[in-house]
């Protein structure tokens, strides 16, 4: 038996003006979330990149072209309800962060992430006031108090859209750090994926490609992307 979708039921995708940001309408009636919140918009570009999702579907409503939509469901229903809970959690990856996590050996690894890595923690020292400190091994080492308070008031001092589109960042990632570099800009958002992977392209060097991680590292990637321009939208 297939699987039923639903049915495009709309003619007209417009985006109004509201008293708290932007709207889109769909014959008149606003858009609105899983959980039947209105679906209000922080900023027009966002509106406008979410009404091109609802006017690009044809017969069958394919939630897989609409990530605008969905991060903003995301922000909606489960960002606000637990704003402090999201961010705490977010935070939490600053004393886990990927860059402070090196390889004992080979060297030549070790000189890679070196060369890669410091500058970005050198940045957030300089534009976050925060300086995480990288050692070798897995074994977790607590990074400075002072450090992570720094970084968790700025996650806490986010937006819930801001929220929604950060928390990719930092989870595909696995960086707190590289999802501040992305959020602001630091390099472009290809750029700082591909420091996150750093790890997993040395191990193709090594041993060549797999096609199947291959796929699912381009499906993150591009998660990754749009998280960086949902961020921008808001």
């Amino acid at each position: 038996m297939s699987e039923w979708k639903q049915k495009r039921f709309w003619t007209a995708v417009t985006v109004v003006a509201v008293d708290d940001g932007h709207a889109v309408e769909l014959d008149g009636r606003w858009v609105r979330t899983p959980g039947k919140a209105p679906l209000i918009l922080p900023s027009r570009p966002m509106a406008d990149a979410m009404a091109a999702e609802w006017d690009a579907q044809a017969d069958a409503i394919n939630p897989l072209t609409m990530p605008v939509t969905r991060s903003a469901n995301s922000a909606i229903d489960k960002v606000i309800p637990q704003q402090a809970e999201v961010a705490e959690m977010l935070a939490a990856y600053g004393d886990a962060d990927l860059l402070c996590y090196r390889a004992e050996a080979p060297e030549e690894l070790v000189a890679r992430q070196s060369e890669a890595w410091d500058p970005v923690l050198d940045w957030a020292h300089a534009a976050l006031g925060a300086r995480l400190t990288p050692h070798r091994g897995v074994i977790h080492h607590p990074q400075d108090a002072d450090a992570l308070a720094a970084l968790a008031k700025r996650v806490h001092a986010m937006t819930p859209f801001q929220l929604a589109g950060f928390h990719d960042l930092v989870t595909l990632s696995g960086s707190l750090v590289l999802g501040f570099a992305a959020a602001r800009g630091w390099r472009d958002a290809d750029g700082i994926w591909t420091l996150s992977r750093l790890d997993e392209l040395w191990q193709q060097e090594q041993w060549g490609p797999d096609e199947e991680a291959q796929e699912m590292a381009e499906i993150k990637r591009q998660a990754f992307l749009h998280a960086k321009r949902f961020f921008d939208f808001s």
